[in-house]
Order: C-alpha cells, then sequence, then structure tokens
C-alpha cells in the first residue's frame, strides 16, 4: 500500500499538465489550422507533416511578415514542439522550444517556452533540467500557464524529495478550480510525504469530499478517498476507513479496490456480516480482476467466521472453480501471445479510433490474452511501448501509401507524355514562326524609338511625311527631272510650278514638325501597350510550354531515390516494429506467468479451504444432530 500515493502522483500530473491547444478563433492561416485539425484529432505525425512544411516555406521567404504565418508563427513553433512531445519526439521537441526559448522574442513568450521545456523535461524524468529550465522563468508569466508554472514546480519538489517545499507551493494554488482536485490530492501526498500524516489524512479527506463532474476531477476524487481510507485502514481506524471507502462511486474506475478494501475494514474490526455487503458486490463482477479474485477467497472466509461453514464450503468450491478456469484462460493467453495474436488484436482500427479502447478489447474475439492484461495495458509504460508499436505501425502504412503513390505517379507521367508529345511538335513550329514576326516587328519599334530619340537633336522633317506627302515629293522630283534644263517657255513654267508645289511640301512640312514629333511620340507609347500585352502573351506561352514538359519530364531520377528512400525506411520500421513487438509480446507473457502463478496458489488456498470449510460444515451437523 506504500506505493499507493506515488501512483497517483503520477496520475495528477498525467491530467493536469496536459498540454493547452493553441487558440484557432482568429486563425489566419490555413495551414497552420490544418495541422491544428490533424493535432486535436491525435494525428500527430500528419499535423507535424504539414506544419514543418508550413514552417519551411516560411522560413524561405524575402518578406516573412506578408504570409499569413506571421500572425501565428510563436505558437506554430509551440505547436511543433508540442506535437513532437505527443508523438514521444522528446529530444526534437526540447530542440524546437529551446530554440524558441534563446530567440529574439519576447518576456511572456520565453517563459512559455522555458515552462514547456520544463514539463518535457519533468514527463522525460529529467529533474535538474526541469528545475533549471523553471528557474530561467522571471518577469511577466502569461495569466493562462502562471498556476501550471506553480503546479509543475510543486511536482519536481515531491519527485526530488522536498515535499516541503511542494507543500509550500501548492497551498496558494488551491483556488485555482481548473486544478483545485489535482492540487488538493498532490498537497495530501506532500504533506504525507514530509512526515505530517494527520494534516495529509485531514487534506485527503478535503480531496475526497471536492465538487466534481468531470471524469478527471471524479476520478482524482476517487482515488482520494481510495488513498485516504487505505491510510486509516493501516492506522487502525477502521469506521473511518469505511466512511472514506464508501465515498467512492460503485462504477468508478477505482470502485473495485475500495469494495475489497471496505470488506477488509470491516473484517479487521470484526464485522464480518458487514464485510459481507461489499464483496458480495465485488464477487460478481469481472472475474478476471485482482480485487475480485481477492474477494473470491475473502467472502467464505467471512462466512466461515460467521459458522456458515456449509455456504463457505460451497463459496470456496465455486472460486476453486473460477480459479481452475482462469488458469486454463490464462494458459490460453499466453499462447495467442506467442502466437501474435495479441499484437494483430492491437493494431486493428476500430480498437484505435475508440478512446475507451483498452476495455472494448474484452469484447474481441480470439483476443483472450486481453482479459488479463488489462492491468498490464494500463500502466504508462506499456502504454508507451503499445503507442511506439502502433505508431510504427501507422508508419509502415503510411510508407506503403506512398510506395503506391510513386506507382500511381509514374502512371501519371506516362499518361502526360502520351498526351504532350504527339502535339508539342506542331506547337513548336507555330510558336517558331509568331517568334520570328514577333521579333521582326520589335526590331522595327526599336527602330523607329531609337530614329525619334534621334531627331530631338538633329530634326529631319521628311522622316514625319505622309504616305501621300512621300509620293507627292517623289512625283514632284520626277518631274524635275523628266523636265531637265530645257529652255522652253512651258517647260520653264512647270519647273517654276513644281518649285512652288515642293516649297508648300517643305513649308508644310518644317511648320507642322513639332506637332508631328508630338504625335510620334504618343503613337508610340501607345505601341508600348501593345507590345507589354504581346509580350506577356508570350511570357505565359513559354512558362505554359515549359510547364507541359516539365510535368512528364525529369522526374526518373527522383522518384527512383525517393522510393529507394521509402524501401530502406520500410526495412528499418520493420526491423523495429519486430524487435518491439517482442519486447511487448515478453512484457505481456511474464505477466501472464505472474498472474498465474498467483492463481495457482489461491488455487491451492481454496482447495485446502474447501476441505476444511466442509469439516467445520460436518462437525457443526454432527455436534447439532447429537445435541
Amino acid at each position: 500500500m506504500k506505493r499507493a500515493p506515488h501512483q497517483l502522483l503520477g496520475l495528477g500530473l498525467a491530467l493536469g499538465l496536459a498540454a493547452r491547444p493553441a487558440a484557432g478563433a482568429d486563425l489566419r492561416d490555413l495551414y497552420f489550422g490544418e495541422a491544428l485539425y490533424h493535432a486535436y484529432q491525435g494525428q500527430y505525425f500528419d499535423a507535424l507533416q504539414r506544419l514543418d512544411t508550413e514552417l519551411a516555406m516560411y522560413r524561405g521567404l524575402d518578406e516573412p511578415g506578408l504570409d499569413t504565418l506571421h500572425y501565428h508563427v510563436n505558437d506554430a513553433e509551440f505547436s511543433v514542439g508540442d506535437f513532437e512531445l505527443n508523438y514521444r519526439m522528446h529530444h526534437r521537441a526540447g530542440r524546437a522550444i529551446k530554440a524558441v526559448l534563446e530567440g529574439a522574442v519576447d518576456e511572456a513568450v520565453r517563459n512559455e517556452a522555458a515552462f514547456r521545456l520544463a514539463r518535457i523535461h519533468f514527463q522525460k524524468g529529467q529533474l535538474d533540467d526541469a528545475l533549471h529550465a523553471l528557474e530561467r522563468i522571471e518577469g511577466a508569466v502569461p495569466e493562462e500557464i502562471k498556476d501550471d508554472v506553480e503546479f509543475l514546480r510543486a511536482n519536481i519538489d515531491m519527485a526530488t524529495g522536498r515535499p516541503s517545499e511542494a507543500v509550500k507551493v501548492l497551498e496558494p494554488l488551491r483556488s485555482d478550480q481548473g486544478l483545485a482536485g489535482f492540487v488538493a490530492y498532490n498537497l495530501g501526498i506532500a504533506l504525507l510525504q514530509d512526515g505530517r500524516p494527520q494534516e495529509a489524512i485531514e487534506q485527503l479527506d478535503k480531496a475526497g469530499r471536492l465538487e466534481a463532474g468531470d471524469p478527471a476531477g471524479l476520478a482524482i476524487r476517487d482515488k482520494s478517498n481510495l488513498v485516504l481510507g487505505t491510510l486509516l485502514f493501516e492506522s487502525a481506524n477502521f469506521e473511518r476507513a469505511r466512511q472514506s471507502l464508501d465515498r467512492v462511486r460503485l462504477e468508478g474506475p477505482f470502485s473495485n479496490q475500495a469494495l475489497l478494501r471496505a470488506g477488509s475494514a470491516e473484517a479487521s474490526a470484526e464485522q464480518y456480516d458487514r464485510a459481507l455487503v461489499p464483496w458480495n458486490i465485488l464477487v460478481d463482477r469481472e472475474p478476471t480482476d485482482v480485487a475480485v479474485q481477492e474477494a473470491m477467497l475473502a467472502l467464505p472466509h467471512a462466512y466461515a467466521n460467521l459458522n456458515l461453514h456449509g455456504r463457505a464450503a460451497l463459496m470456496y468450491g465455486h472460486a476453486l472453480e473460477l480459479f481452475s478456469n482462469q488458469i486454463e484462460r490464462v494458459d490460453a493467453s499466453i499462447v495467442s501471445v506467442r502466437e501474435g495474436r495479441f499484437l494483430n488484436a492491437l493494431i486493428r482500427e476500430e480498437t484505435r479510433q475508440d478512446k475507451d479502447w483498452v476495455i472494448r478489447l474484452r469484447s474481441l474475439p480470439d483476443a483472450p490474452e486481453t482479459y488479463y492484461l488489462m492491468e498490464l495495458m494500463a500502466s504508462h509504460d506499456f502504454q508507451t511501448a503499445l503507442q511506439n508499436y502502433l505508431d510504427l505501425e501507422d508508419l509502415r502504412s503510411k510508407l506503403n501509401a506512398w510506395k503506391t503513390s510513386l506507382d500511381a505517379f509514374d502512371d501519371i507521367i506516362r499518361l502526360r507524355g502520351q498526351n504532350y508529345e504527339p502535339l508539342l511538335p506542331g506547337v513548336d513550329a507555330q510558336f517558331r514562326e509568331l517568334d520570328s514576326r514577333i521579333r521582326l516587328r520589335l526590331e522595327q519599334r526599336k527602330h523607329l524609338a531609337e530614329r525619334l530619340k534621334a531627331m530631338l537633336t538633329a530634326p529631319r522633317p521628311d522622316y514625319l511625311a505622309t504616305a501621300e506627302e512621300r509620293i507627292a515629293g517623289e512625283r514632284l522630283a520626277l518631274i524635275e527631272k523628266q523636265l531637265g534644263g530645257s529652255d522652253r517657255p512651258e517647260s520653264v513654267a512647270l519647273r517654276q510650278r513644281a518649285a512652288r508645289l515642293h516649297g508648300a511640301l517643305t513649308w508644310r512640312l518644317e511648320t507642322e514638325y513639332h506637332e508631328r514629333l508630338t504625335a510620334a511620340h504618343v503613337h508610340l507609347n501607345e505601341l508600348n501597350a501593345h507590345v507589354d500585352a504581346l509580350t506577356r502573351q508570350y511570357d505565359a506561352f513559354v512558362r505554359t510550354r515549359q510547364a507541359a514538359t516539365h510535368s512528364y519530364v525529369g522526374y526518373d531520377a527522383q522518384i527512383g531515390r525517393l522510393r529507394e528512400r521509402i524501401g530502406d525506411a520500410l526495412q528499418r520500421v520493420e526491423t523495429l516494429m519486430a524487435r518491439q513487438g517482442h519486447m511487448i509480446e515478453t512484457v505481456a507473457i511474464n505477466q501472464l506467468e505472474a498472474r498465474r502463478e498467483r492463481l495457482v496458489a489461491q488455487q491451492t488456498q481454496a482447495r485446502y479451504a474447501v476441505a476444511d470449510s466442509y469439516d467445520r460444515a460436518t462437525r457443526a451437523q454432527s455436534g447439532a444432530e447429537g445435541h
């Protein structure tokens, strides 16, 4: 019984230090929200996979402040550590949170990181490191974790053998409604460890009377009453022990132990008729439970002390039959474990989707070993080992799925190649023709721009003549050439007329030069818009053409490397699964063999008790007849 307080101390920590989920009421980054979605469902591998990818992309941005993850980056960094911790990746979780702790962050953020790092060290049993992490907390502490920090400090004090310090820390925390049950219980344990049994009993009595509505609070209240009842029983205060044990719920997780000890308290006070009540309730429960098996022997012993030897003999006989059946079941369980059926039962999908899967295992067909492994499977060490095995199984499933996905990618790439390769030659031919025309037009536009620029310093009005004006000028030049230097009056008159027309044309070009130059620049700028649109279309085509090629070219080597990595990872996972499964099976078999030895001892005790009870019943009957 001396180990019970320490066992419950672990329960209090497991319930009281649960990680707080990140708030998502004002979530702005959908990818971070997706990671939280998977985490809330217990899919921490998927959550890590997505959040690691999102953080890696965020760190690679030129302007991360413009990304939506910027609003949640601190929560994201913390969440990585929490997800890794829930996935039992303690080393990586510690590194992730330590990186935040040593970064340039606000004081409140740094203190929260120190608290999370201390919690990781405490859960790993690294108490000195946990205490050192807590010592780094100074200044402003976020209000929502302030009491959690002190609660963790108290548990570290208790684990390091300083219960008096833990008492000083826990006493101010009793007003916290969220931790009320855990603080009340742990304070009682701390007082007990500090050598103050009377104060511990009073504190545990308060913890056992606290109002509670949630399962965790009810469980801690039942445990408080159970521990208190045991302490009072050991101090021979049987009446008060009975009162405390009576407060334990009949349907709670500690009800069997409470019923057994309640009966023991009455029997120790030689109130055997009152001991019959809890023990009669207990013997009708699951026969594989240790407390039920103890009651199978204690109940007929109580009847014997009430001189009901015939009833005692019948009940001892029933216990003997039950122990024989249970020994056979244990033997079948050992065989089942050795044949691998135990692990097959544990990795069933329907059992892992149910939060009460440990209890559901009782109803699984072809899984007799689970009847006697409830206590083992409920232990923290076994749960950790088992969860590692289940995670390895999940990882193997994911690797097989990824391997299948690579085959699907091969098919996609092959189909894309079959679709694009017949089309691309014709598209490329048309593109080359259009490309040459575009280049010609761009060169012409460039030439015009250079000519207009030169005309700003060296005016050339003839360059700005219209088509009609150029034709007219050429016709006048031809007429003047044809007239030559003839002295005939009509030729002279024609030359003078042509000269007047040429002068009028030149006058027009000279006087309208600036307006025409301005209009030419305006038209050139208008042409720029069309050139820009054409350039965008050109670039879009080039990108589309490259995307079409890149969608099926150059993946063979990459997929081959990935397939090789997946194959190596599968081999490693299968090796680890074999080792982890063997360890679990070995622990289970050792537990079953220990239970078998206990059942054999109880069977022997029942066998002798049956004979003794029959003898006593016979003698009592003979004495009654003689009288």
